[in-house]
């Protein structure tokens, strides 16, 4: 395994005839690159990932292998590009190298019990209760509402996709939500409060 090497300020102050115990960053614009770059790389990292300190790790590994190879790409104006498949690459390496813990066994094994203590006919009507509201809605409000909840984009996002300012999508999915409280076949016991 690369161990990371870092610098440390009392270096900097050292005699260049002087010899160092580990080797610096001697790519400044190394540096500069994961500086400047780490954010936008650690959402790519988090993509492939379950777990934000997964991510973190992904992330790590992937620009360790960046350094060392740092001499070797000629085209830094492409170094996302390698980086990026050095994630992925360190990603399906941990995917196949992973344990898998199941077996088989001669019976199923009990279903989790739903949430709330309801059958999954309850929540199925409940669901399709919901549909069926929904789809009495305004198709405006509609489609701001499936955007909002169901893809869950946020405000911003459902005003961009649609066009709109966040102001129209906040006025309009309040106005929505208001019409699905009042809907008939939602009733409280369902499971929604009015």
């Amino acid at each position: 395994m690369t161990t990371p090497v870092c610098t440390r300020a009392s270096d900097a102050a050292r005699p260049a005839t002087q010899t160092l115990p580990y080797q610096p960053f001697s790519y400044p614009s190394f540096a500069s690159y994961v500086k400047a770059r780490q954010p936008v790389l650690l959402r790519t990292a988090r993509s492939l990932t379950a777990n934000p300190s997964d991510a973190e790790d992904l992330l790590q590994t992937a620009l360790t292998k960046t350094y060392v190879a740092w001499e070797r790409i000629e085209d830094h104006r492409a170094l996302d590009g390698y980086v990026r498949r050095a994630l992925l690459n360190t990603r399906t390496s941990q995917w196949r190298k992973r344990k898998v813990d199941e077996f088989a066994c001669d019976e199923l094994p009990e279903p989790e019990p739903v949430p709330g203590g309801s059958d999954p006919a309850e929540q199925q009507a409940l669901h399709d209760a919901m549909w069926r509201a929904i789809l009495k809605l305004p198709a405006r409000q509609r489609a701001m509402v499936v955007l909002r909840y169901y893809e869950d984009l946020s405000e911003a996002q459902t005003a961009e996709v649609l066009g709109v300012s966040v102001g129209t999508v906040k006025s309009a999915v309040s106005r929505a939500l208001g019409k699905l409280r009042e809907d008939p076949e939602l009733h409280p016991e369902l499971g929604i409060s009015r």
